[in-house]
């Protein structure tokens, strides 16, 4: 019998898929076998099974499950995130904003390419007699979205998993609203088939496990719980929680910085970064960004350019922590260090506009849109060459030290020793890192990086701490030193004052001497063995008096009674 050839080209697809998909078995089988060892290099070569898996058959399920677990064992939340982005609230609202990016040129062609099959012709629409006029399109991505999200009963085709997988890579990733959207989701979804699987159940499934010992019933009872699903859920549980503990900090703190509460709003955001249980990096770094806002807005520079430090170290892109502290710097006339933020700024809107894209991932937060970049980068243009003139006029030595410190002018010494002890205290270099212990990095790899934008940044604000100390300590001596010559002027000029009545005084006395001098010569011959005794007014400073008696020209000596004395 003739064997076709459409029969044998069909036997070889045949065998050739059964040969694929065994091998997809046999290496799902064994990255279970090294998954289940926890240790992260066995985890870490059981992903290479997972790839070889993924590449013969893109779309199994249990190889794109075992693969996002052990992403998220490795803390390799970025990758988990890039992996299951299609899922991701956020990206899928902000898809239509970031209209000039690479990414929502992609899903807007993808759109409309699912748009495109729901819509008829011109041709055949204005010809067919049921055209319907209310007919309206819609995206075929939103419906799988509600398929999925257990409104058709076929969900179990993409899988829980992701969403609660998903949700705790985006909690250690700081986008807080959607792990808690992605992990309410999730539990809802286990909830829905718990009960959908409890239907079918007979009521001894229910009951607490008993021990048995009979060989065959024991073989075909079946386990009530599962512990790990169990802990599992009350994992989820209290990380839901604890998001929705931060959700409502961030907003009750931004709440009062809108209402002009700084003082309210920073101590919000001190409960957070401040908190004993370590928060995500990029949520620490947009909670201390906000509170920097906060600290410009009561006047404390030092303390701000500190958190912009701090949201620079944690997030290096951050365009938003960039132009804070670079009006900061401009502000107390420190123009070097505000045009190496402004040439740092400028640099980062040339690689945006060269990519074409904002920095980061897709799913990354940012306060800027990818369209508002050409105007910031000619405004930014502006200000750098109007700022080097000034530089180059000379106005680099004129820094608002006082401003920086927090103090006004003409303060005392130890208002000023108070305020620099307070701000070393706080902003020391060794002490620069010991808010990364309370962070949760998104890639443990980055850690030494963080570590030295934070040592390299306290140590100017450090530097620029001290400057101010010596020059504004300077300024509190000059001022002292001109104090103490004013009143040793005022001191000098009222005792030439005194000096002149005492001399006017005497004048006087000279004045009325030939009246009584008649008088006493009646006397003078009863009294010639008396010497005339003057009493007089004690007058402290001798040398005057010395003075005033030589311009008189009185050189005898003057008896003088003692008891008349007054001090």
């Amino acid at each position: 019998m003739a064997v076709s050839p459409s029969s044998i080209a069909t036997d070889h697809k045949k065998h050739w898929w059964v040969t694929n998909r065994k091998l997809v078995d046999k290496y799902v089988k064994d990255a279970r076998c090294l998954i289940a060892t926890r240790e992260r290099n066995d985890v870490a070569s059981a992903l290479v099974f997972l790839d070889a898996a993924l590449a013969l058959s893109p779309r199994s399920e249990l190889a794109l499950e075992l693969k996002a677990r052990s992403l998220l064992y490795l803390r390799r939340f970025r990758d988990v995130a890039d992996m299951l982005q299609d899922y991701i609230p956020s990206l899928k609202m902000s898809s239509d904003d970031s209209s000039g990016s690479v990414s929502s040129d992609i899903s807007s062609q993808q759109l409309s390419r699912e748009q495109v099959k729901l819509l008829h012709s011109d041709n055949s629409s204005s010809g067919s007699p049921g055209h319907d006029p209310s007919f309206k399109c819609f995206s075929i991505s939103d419906l799988k979205k509600k398929v999925m999200a257990g409104l058709c009963k076929n969900y179990d085709k993409e899988g829980q998993w992701r969403y609660l997988l998903l949700g705790q890579a985006c909690c250690h990733l700081g986008l807080m609203e959607d792990a808690m959207v992605l992990l309410q989701t999730g539990k809802r979804l286990a909830s829905a088939a718990f009960r959908r699987e409890s239907i079918c159940w007979s009521d001894d499934n229910f009951t607490l496990p008993v021990i048995i010992t009979t060989p065959d019933i024991s073989s075909t009872a079946t386990p009530p719980r599962n512990v790990s699903s169990l802990s599992q859920s009350e994992n989820i549980s209290h990380l839901l929680s604890h998001i929705k503990l931060l959700i409502r900090r961030k907003t009750a703190a931004i709440a009062a910085l809108d209402a002009g509460l700084y003082s309210e709003s920073i101590r919000h955001f001190s409960k957070i970064v401040d908190g004993r249980r370590p928060a995500s990096q990029g949520f620490l770094a947009e909670c201390y960004m906000h509170r920097a806002s906060a600290y410009k807005a009561s006047g404390r520079i030092a303390e701000s350019i500190s958190d912009c430090n701090k949201t620079l170290a944690l997030d290096p892109t951050s365009i938003q922590a960039l132009e804070t502290r670079a009006e900061l710097l401009e502000t107390i006339r420190c123009l070097p260090d505000c045009l190496h933020d402004l040439e740092h700024l400028k640099l980062l809107y040339n690689s945006i506009m060269r990519d074409r894209k904002l920095p980061g991932p897709p799913w990354k937060r940012h306060n800027v849109r990818y369209r508002e970049i050409p105007g910031k980068l000619c405004a930014l243009t502006a200000k750098f060459q109007r700022l080097k003139q000034r530089v180059a006029s000379g106005e680099t030595g004129n820094v608002d030290y006082y401003a920086l410190i927090g103090l006004k002018r003409g303060c005392s010494r130890s208002e000023l020793e108070r305020a620099h002890l307070l701000l070393c205290l706080r902003h020391k270099p060794d002490k620069a890192t010991g808010f990364i212990d309370r962070c949760e990095l998104a890639d443990e790899r980055d850690l030494d990086s963080v570590k030295d934008r934070a040592k390299m940044s306290a140590l100017l604000l450090y530097r620029l701490l001290q400057k101010g100390y010596s020059s504004v300590m300077s300024a509190i001596m000059d001022e002292e030193a001109a104090e103490k010559q004013r009143k040793k002027a005022a001191a000098a000029t009222a005792a030439l004052q005194a000096a002149i009545q005492v001399q006017q005084t005497q004048c006087c006395n000279s004045k009325l001497e030939p009246e009584t001098g008649f008088n006493d010569g009646v006397n003078s011959g009863e009294n010639k063995a008396a010497t005339n005794a003057f009493q007089g007014v004690f007058c402290r400073d001798l040398a005057a008096v010395g003075s005033l008696l030589s311009q008189v020209g009185f050189n005898r000596p003057i008896p003088v009674k003692y008891e008349a004395l007054s001090c």
